[in-house]
């Protein structure tokens, strides 16, 4: 088990760079979450949703994507709820009170997609959640120590320097740890730390004393590594450097992977003076509440101004759903609103529904471009049958495009290259996630005490 001292210490850099190192030594090995809480998630060809940290550690193995590898995703739809995903498929929108309620039949499932993983392949490695000295929750723990002692998973401890409070962290984790808990623990490493790495050898040894831990090595920060990112903490506000490409942050924005291809983007929350050549309006987990919310902010006007302006305007899933003329939600899928009016810039509605598609498909753009995308989305969009399709996928017309505006519900569309060119006019150039994977297994290897790994973790 990776785990972590608090959220974003590096546990998915860590659990990729394993898993990648160990299928390189020729180790039949697989990633597993327990419990996920993600806007960002992808299908899995079998069928069903996971978070797409488990998806990039999947692919680092050398596997397909698997509902086994993360039996539960949260995708939070307002501050108090969650749509709760069970081994890849829509269970129910529950309250964080209600999902407590349901324990002992989760903590069953998480136990059981582990076991089918544990029957086909020699190494698991196992990614925790959040902080994992998180004492309110020690009771229900269905994703860190309390699995890893349900398990007798061995687990390794990190911290981000970077951050700070690095000391307090790592000492205080111990500190707060039952014997049990603590017998697990076997070491810790130091995450993305800046500078001289012998300048910190009296702070290891200090670690290393109070802990009772050895640490397995103080990795450095890196730069030109990108993995698929499991929420949006880490995307930054519009500054005055941004680039050409604005996307609008929603409040329950969702699977912002697709904008790899735009890492100067600017990340809008409120009108910008500036002129942008291309706007995007994202996926949404909550498409009535994220319209309502730019409303709120005067972005749909600005929106509008940027077309006017000559901007290109683009809508992927929830995104498009809100660049049409009306969204329905008779169900009450996302709230009780009944229906909205759209930013009326594509002639096309959409009806929310409570059977989700998700699948993946091969595509092809109007000019021939090939390319492979996915769909996660609760909405039925009827679309003119005399308009130009956004792609083709399956062989079908799907989305749309007029007057400079797009709209479609495949994700990872504007992952190619191809596409985002003929699309937009502009010029971006893919990462090579294989690549990627290598340079992160490298990195493990070139600063981890290997030799205290194997000895530590078998």
């Amino acid at each position: 088990m990776i785990a972590g001292t608090a959220s974003h210490a590096g546990k998915s850099w860590f659990a990729t760079a394993i898993c990648r190192w160990l299928r390189r030594r020729g180790v039949n090995v697989a990633p597993f979450k327990a419990q996920n809480m993600s806007l960002n998630s992808y299908p899995c060809r079998e069928g069903g949703e996971i978070g797409r940290a488990q998806v990039a550690q999947a692919e680092a193995c050398g596997l397909e994507p698997s509902a086994d590898m993360n039996p539960i995703l949260l995708k939070p739809n307002s501050e108090m709820a969650s749509q709760v995903v069970l081994n890849g498929k829509v269970w129910r929108n529950l309250s964080a009170r209600e999902y407590y309620q349901h324990f002992d039949l989760l903590l069953d499932q998480v136990l059981a997609a582990y076991a089918r993983l544990a029957r086909q392949f020699e190494y698991i490695v196992i990614e925790g959640a959040g902080s994992v000295s998180e004492i309110n929750l020690k009771s229900r723990d269905l994703v860190n120590l309390g699995l890893a002692r349900r398990l007798g998973a061995p687990a390794l401890l990190v911290a981000d320097i970077d951050r700070g409070g690095v000391f307090a962290s790592l000492v205080g984790s111990f500190c707060l740890f039952d014997p049990l808990e603590s017998a697990l623990v076997r070491s810790f490493a130091i995450n993305r730390f800046r500078g001289d790495r012998d300048l910190f050898r009296e702070g290891v040894e200090f670690l290393e004393s109070r802990t009772g831990r050895p640490c397995l090595g103080v990795f450095p920060f890196v730069s030109g590594i990108s993995l698929d990112a499991e929420d949006s903490v880490s995307l930054q506000p519009a500054r005055d450097s941004a680039g050409r490409v604005a996307i609008l942050r929603f409040p329950h924005i969702s699977n912002f992977t697709d904008f790899a291809l735009f890492p100067d983007a600017a990340w809008v929350e409120r009108p910008l003076a500036r002129r942008f050549d291309c706007v995007i309006l994202p996926g949404s987990k909550n498409t009535i509440a994220d319209l309502a919310w730019m409303r709120d902010r005067g972005l749909d006007a600005w929106v509008r101004e940027q077309k006017a302006a000559g901007a290109k305007i683009a809508g992927i899933c929830g995104g498009f759903q809100m660049l049409g003329e009306r969204i329905e939600d008779p169900l009450g899928v996302e709230s009780g609103a009944g229906a909205v009016e759209g930013l009326g810039l594509l002639p096309v509605s959409t009806v929310l529904r409570s059977q989700k598609t998700t699948r993946v498909v091969e595509a092809r753009t109007p000019a021939g471009a090939l390319f492979r995308a996915y769909e996660i989305h609760m909405g039925e969009t009827t679309v003119p049958r005399d308009a130009e399709p956004f792609a083709f996928a399956g062989g079908l017309p799907e989305g749309i495009r007029r007057d400079g505006v797009a709209g479609t519900y495949l994700h990872g569309a504007l992952e190619s290259a191809e596409l985002v060119r003929e699309l937009l006019g502009i010029e971006a150039h893919p990462r090579s996630k294989e690549a990627m994977y290598d340079r992160l297994a490298d990195w493990f290897e070139q600063h981890a005490g290997l030799a205290r790994f194997e000895e530590l973790y078998g």
